[in-house]
């Protein structure tokens, strides 16, 4: 029965794929869904392919290790979002157009500063191609975990069965498919984190007396600070920038961001009444795999037709982001660095069969690195979180709202993010314990900055807002 439900979904999510290939006919199709993605899509499309694993497993887990005190994360990450789509997301949409119809973030950038070279675009397609390497594997580490634990298929292959599932409807559909089937993924993800542990309360006070660890106030205050800056890196994500450029309109934006924060704060709640609710019944023995705490609880309190359900919304988690994030290295080496180089104009349907191959090659690089059963969800994921919000992050606020970013402070302030994730993360002990995407995002900040005071350049077009 499990694997009837999980088939079901799966066959939908397939389906939304073969559709989504019938409409793209471009390259802006294929990267960009046409510009043309609703409120709801754009909400819980950029929902979805931001929170991933990491709220279905990640989350959950942390909350089982550190209590409440783990959620001072989730409120980084709210406050982060939330300010991402009050003052960049219709920004960046209207200014991703008026910059000659910006299709990437490297793009976006060039343009911004009129950047002729290719320092600043080939530095940042390397950016994107080597981190979200590193998270698309954290994406296929968590399918490998889910089919283990729900299938007893080996890790191994349960990596390469999530990945080729990613992989095939992705490749076909593209930027439409991944949307689309992120708005089912959002719905699937948010029904299993609100009914999961609500059904584990109503189970364990029948059984025994909730012993619930509400404490707080046990982390050091380096830790905590570590947790709230979580919320910079939304500045610099482009999986989920590039959902603000697809969006139909500004109108568009200011009716996702309700959507959107309604569903990431339901969701938080869920993921962490689902930790909350694993460090009361699984005492005895502790788990082994803390970030497997809402598998545990499913496989104990759900039918086999009811738990493929939450298989599906599991592994749409994984698919939800690993899907975009594919998208996003696909289009820096077909548009960023393919076409830089080409000399004649490609066309169209040449350069979405590109796209096509480099998602395939990008993905199967992931899959290796995902081979190793020890890895950390969380861990990849922070890793590669930190590298965008400092590389990314302050480029992208600097370039719509201030209007002196030169050529060469942002080429500087791009490597200043990039060197100082870097180094931060292989120091240890004392300050260096802080999350290194704070100290890098500060530096890239001020060294953006400086560097175009002492080297301004031609100047550029401010954005151009829609009314």
């Amino acid at each position: 029965m499990i694997w009837a439900s999980f088939l079901t979904y799966l066959m939908v999510v397939f389906l939304l794929g073969v559709i989504a290939y019938r409409q793209t006919n471009s390259v802006e199709d294929y990267l960009l869904g046409g510009r043309r993605l609703g409120s709801l899509v754009a909400a819980l499309s950029a929902g979805a392919s931001d929170m991933s694993g990491w709220l279905m497993l990640g989350l959950p887990g942390l909350i089982y290790l550190q209590g409440l005190d783990g959620a001072w994360l989730s409120l980084g990450l709210l406050t982060g979002a939330y300010v991402s789509w009050r003052f960049i997301a219709a920004p960046l949409r209207s200014a991703a157009i008026a910059r000659d119809n910006a299709l990437t973030i490297p793009e976006f950038l060039s343009r911004a500063v009129n950047d002729d070279g290719f320092w600043l675009r080939g530095l940042s397609s390397l950016v994107i191609l080597f981190f979200y390497t590193i998270y698309t594997a954290a994406g296929l580490v968590a399918a490998g975990k889910l089919f283990e634990q729900f299938l007893n298929i080996p890790y191994q292959w349960s990596v390469v069965i999530g990945a080729g599932i990613i992989f095939t409807y992705t490749s076909l559909g593209g930027f439409l498919a991944a949307s689309w089937s992120d708005v089912l993924q959002g719905l699937l993800m948010m029904l299993a984190l609100i009914c999961i542990p609500l059904l584990a309360w109503i189970d364990l006070e029948q059984s025994v007396s909730p012993n619930l660890n509400f404490s707080i106030g046990k982390l050091p205050s380096l830790t905590i600070v570590s947790s709230l800056a979580w919320g910079l890196g939304y500045f610099g994500q482009p999986h989920i920038l590039t959902r603000f450029m697809a969006s139909r309109s500004t109108q568009t934006v200011h009716r996702a961001r309700r959507i959107a924060m309604l569903w990431m704060l339901t969701s938080m709640m869920g993921a962490i009444a689902t930790g909350l609710i694993s460090q009361a019944i699984f005492i005895d023995p502790l788990l082994d795999e803390p970030e497997t705490a809402l598998i545990q609880l499913t496989q104990l309190l759900l039918t086999p037709a009811l738990a493929g359900l939450v298989l599906a919304a599991i592994m749409a988690a994984v698919m939800s982001t690993v899907d975009s994030q594919l998208l996003v290295c696909s289009s820096a080496i077909v548009e960023d660095l393919y076409k830089y180089f080409r000399k004649e104009k490609a066309v169209d349907a040449q350069m979405v069969w590109l796209s096509r191959v480099a998602l395939i090659l990008v993905g199967l690089v992931a899959l290796l690195l995902a081979f190793d059963p020890d890895s950390s969800v969380l861990m990849l994921v922070a890793y590669a979180w930190a590298g965008f919000g400092a590389t990314f992050g302050p480029l992208i606020l600097l370039s719509l709202y201030w209007p002196s970013l030169s050529v060469v402070g942002a080429r500087s302030g791009l490597f200043a993010g990039l060197l100082g994730v870097i180094l931060w993360e292989n120091m240890a002990g004392g300050i260096f314990e802080l999350y290194e995407l704070l100290p890098a995002f500060v530096f890239a900040m001020a060294i953006s900055i400086g560097f175009s005071l002492l080297f301004p350049g031609k100047g550029r077009r401010k954005p151009a807002y829609e009314p």
